[in-house]
């Protein structure tokens, strides 16, 4: 497609500030208008005794009875009851929360992974009035909570917590148990509301819907759901750090905390600061480096949400290690004598701290932290060995197998750190060392050693995982959909010679030219795509599963070798299923992963039910679609110059947004399909507020100006300058409907014979249950049972 300017329009108005941008794509915003104070949307189910009084209000639970009610999306907080009165002796009542409705009951969803499921919560009760868990009860995700009143025997009556009312934890509850005291007087409880005060985006305000710095909007309602739906996964993955830590095996090498084995707290210091953020609403509610790759731009372009960020970062490289490694995650890892590290994780620190200097401009904190973040980059620049590849040595990653050796992944992250460190390094003032350059040639060269004319894409490793098999080993080559991917944004040059090595260990290289060619990123691209399933791409390197954290990569990875379509395909179905499939918490946000045959299980964990459906690491699309769809494209720190150079994808007929800078400035973007005669194009308008500048199609912008851009579909003579024109405007619902008319006279209206093409059918995933199990994890950290003692004590207990 050949693309001509036609032309472009200078408006000098300034637009009032606004602290959101209003409109009628708020109705996809999910965060709650007033977070103090959340409702039920009603209730989902009951079972026993229970009688609802829909004239009063008030819900009558017996024992063994229980009422689950449903929110309607994904919410956190601190529940509290309004008790108009208790019978038969009634002290306490048993409490479980779950984000799917598919582990709604008396039992709740998990956290831990020391049970198949977490233990109910204990609240006691005395009578009329309001109880509330208390604040180190804070539950982190849950679509539907539910109150049951035990029998006697279902509980220990022994609680071990010190919150109001006198809070603890149920063993037994849903387990049967007996009933004592023949002819008394049945226990009782009638509650006429159920609340919750949220503790999620405490730097954000009370509401939620105004949090919101960016927008998008497009025809596509399925994208819009989508984009919201990452923005608000951020938004609950945002809170108090005093609230983190829900994973109490963890915690307890630091807090030594005896608490039983599937209980689980939500009052662990995570960090310093009033809010921070955080890789999942329900678990872990730990700073982990691996999501901010993705996490922070999609924060930017949705609620700007630096405070969190920042406070992030710090804690990362508060712990660094004494040798320059940044530690696996934030505490209570990295603070003890474990000194827990991944590769990649120490690699995504370094860009976490690019991607939010760039959206910020926080050069300050920048120069504050340079010399760490220099002896953490020269720590894995160091681990290039002669292979030219990262040695791995740390088996730990996004939970995915296999992380050892001279991994692809490893090394096509650090030719990445490398190229955003000089900018860094430019943005500062300061020398770019030219080892950096000569570690990318290096790395460049051993990437060849992994390459497959076979399938056209790189292996994992050097060793079994690769073309190149060990004597004796079978050749079972693994493809991994995120070192590929990593190879696409990476930038790198994919055969600096031309031809790859005929032995990943050996010097020499093949005698003769590939039979195919060397290989380009399209054809990369193309390869990933053809791997796609039903409910989108698997991860080889990952058995059984589909991991929207790979895929964020995978999205990047087609944007970056100019296959935004195929990006945008992508998102249609993989997180299409994640909005729209069977127990994912009504869209409402992102979960981390799925099985392969799409069922809610994340095949990390045995049990379903462990799953965090809002996990900020899926959150790809949010930024995908503002920087490459939209097309703002930030160039300098905090915004002071951009570009907007984005695709309209064959899989809309229009789309707006906007996003605030780092500086407080703003730029709205408004791109549709029109056609003139027999002529097709596309127009752009674009606005800037504030002290920014940009450029559009070739166009400079800054502050207080409209510019509108037509651009020409085909191969239909040479661009033609018609001047000043003007937009004749319609509804602002209907704004694509607009009439661009050039001073020609030549009219361009929006082209009501596009239509969304049609899905590709897939082929279901089957899942490999024998792998399944193998890589399901249960350990917390290799060696961690040498530091807590709690497993006889839980077992004793």
């Amino acid at each position: 497609m050949r693309v001509f300017v036609l032309v472009w329009l200078l408006c000098l108005c300034e637009v009032e500030g606004r602290k959101g941008w209003k409109g009628p794509w708020e109705r996809y915003i999910r965060a709650p208008e007033d977070k103090r104070r959340i409702v039920p949307r009603g209730i989902w189910k009951t079972e026993g005794d229970v009688d609802v009084d829909v004239e009063e209000g008030t819900v009558r639970i017996g024992e063994g009875g229980w009422v689950s009610w449903e929110f309607g999306e994904n919410i956190s907080g601190r529940v509290c009851l309004v008790v108009e009165g208790v019978e038969g002796g009634l002290e306490e009542v048993s409490l479980a929360y779950s984000e799917s409705y598919l582990f709604a009951g008396p039992v709740p969803d998990a956290t831990t992974d020391r049970r198949m499921r977490d233990l109910p919560l204990r609240l006691g009760v005395e009578g009329p009035g309001e109880v509330c868990v208390g604040r180190e009860f804070v539950r982190g995700a849950f679509g539907y909570f539910t109150l049951h009143v035990p029998k006697d025997g279902d509980g220990d009556g022994d609680g071990d917590g010190d919150g109001d009312g006198g809070q603890g934890w149920f063993w037994g509850v849903g387990m049967g148990g007996r009933i004592s005291g023949l002819g008394r007087k049945k226990k009782r409880i009638a509650i006429s509301e159920v609340r919750v005060s949220c503790s999620s985006f405490p730097s954000q305000g009370d509401n939620g819907r105004e949090a919101y710095t960016g927008y998008f909007s497009s025809s596509s309602d399925l994208l819009n759901k989508i984009w919201y739906a990452g923005a608000y996964t951020l938004q609950l993955g945002s809170i108090d750090p005093r609230e983190g830590g829900a994973l109490i095996d963890y915690n307890r090498v630091v807090d030594h905390n005896r608490s039983p084995a599937g209980s689980w707290y939500s009052n662990f210091t995570i960090s310093e600061g009033g809010s921070v953020t955080t890789d999942g609403a329900k678990r872990d509610r730990m700073v982990w480096p691996g999501d901010m790759f993705i996490a922070i731009p999609s924060i930017a372009v949705s609620t700007s949400d630096w405070v969190s960020v920042k406070n992030a970062l710090r804690v990362i490289f508060k712990n660094q290690y004494f040798d320059g490694r940044l530690p696996y995650a934030g505490p209570p890892m990295g603070v003890t004598e474990n000194r827990e590290f991944s590769d990649t994780y120490h690699l995504h620190s370094l860009l976490g701290v690019f991607g939010y200097v760039l959206w910020s401009g926080d050069l300050g904190w920048l120069g504050e932290i340079w010399g760490r973040y220099l002896f953490a980059l020269h720590h894995s620049i160091s681990i290039v060995d002669d292979m030219g590849l990262v040695h791995v040595t740390s088996t730990a990653d996004w939970l995915r197998p296999g992380m050892t050796g001279h991994n692809l992944e490893a090394s096509a992250l650090l030719h990445t750190v490398l190229s955003r460190s000089a900018t860094l390094a430019s943005w500062l003032g300061r020398d770019v060392p030219p080892l950096w350059a000569a570690t990318q040639t290096r790395l460049e060269t051993g990437f060849s050693r992994l390459y497959c004319p076979e399938t056209g894409l790189f292996s994992d490793n050097i060793g079994q995982r690769s073309c190149y098999p060990e004597k004796g080993q079978p050749y079972s080559p693994v493809l991994p959909q995120d070192g590929n991917s990593w190879l696409l944004i990476s930038g790198a040059n994919l055969a600096p010679s031309g031809l790859p090595f005929r032995s990943p260990k050996s010097p020499s290289r093949a005698p003769s030219p590939l039979p195919h060619g060397p290989p380009t990123r399209r054809q990369i691209s193309q390869k990933l795509r053809r791997r796609w399933l039903k409910h989108g791409a698997p991860c080889p390197e990952f058995p059984n599963t589909i991991s929207p954290f790979a895929s964020g990569f995978e999205l990047l990875g087609h944007v970056h070798s100019g296959e935004v379509d195929t990006a945008v395909e992508l998102m249609l179905l993989e997180w299409g299923h994640l909005v729209n499939g069977d127990g994912f918490n009504n869209g409402s946000t992102l979960a981390e992963g799925f099985r392969i045959d799409g069922d809610v299980q994340y095949p990390a964990y045995p049990s379903r039910a462990r799953n965090s459906l809002a996990h900020g690491w899926a959150s790809g699309p949010t930024w995908v679609l503002s920087e490459w769809v939209l097309g703002i494209e930030v160039k300098t720190p905090g915004g002071g110059e951009w570009e907007v150079k984005g695709t309209l994808t064959k899989w809309l007929g229009w789309v707006r947004g906007g996003v605030t800078l780092g500086n407080g400035g703003r730029v709205e973007v408004k791109v549709w399909r029109v056609v003139s005669e027999d002529e097709k194009g596309v127009v752009y308008e674009v606005r800037a507020e504030g002290d920014t500048k940009g450029v559009v199609a070739g166009m400079k912008i800054k502050g207080g100006e409209r510019v509108v851009v037509l651009v020409r579909e085909g191969d239909k003579g040479e661009g033609i300058d018609l001047g000043e024109v003007k937009v004749v405007g319609v509804e602002e619902d209907e704004w694509y409907r607009n009439t661009v008319v050039g001073c020609g006279g030549e009219e361009w209206v929006f082209d009501e014979d596009w239509k969304e093409p049609k899905m590709e059918e897939r082929e279901q995933g089957v899942v490999d249950w024998g792998v399944m199990e193998e890589n399901f994890r249960t350990e917390v950290w290799e060696g961690w049972e040498a530091h807590v003692g709690w497993v006889k004590e839980a077992s004793d207990l």
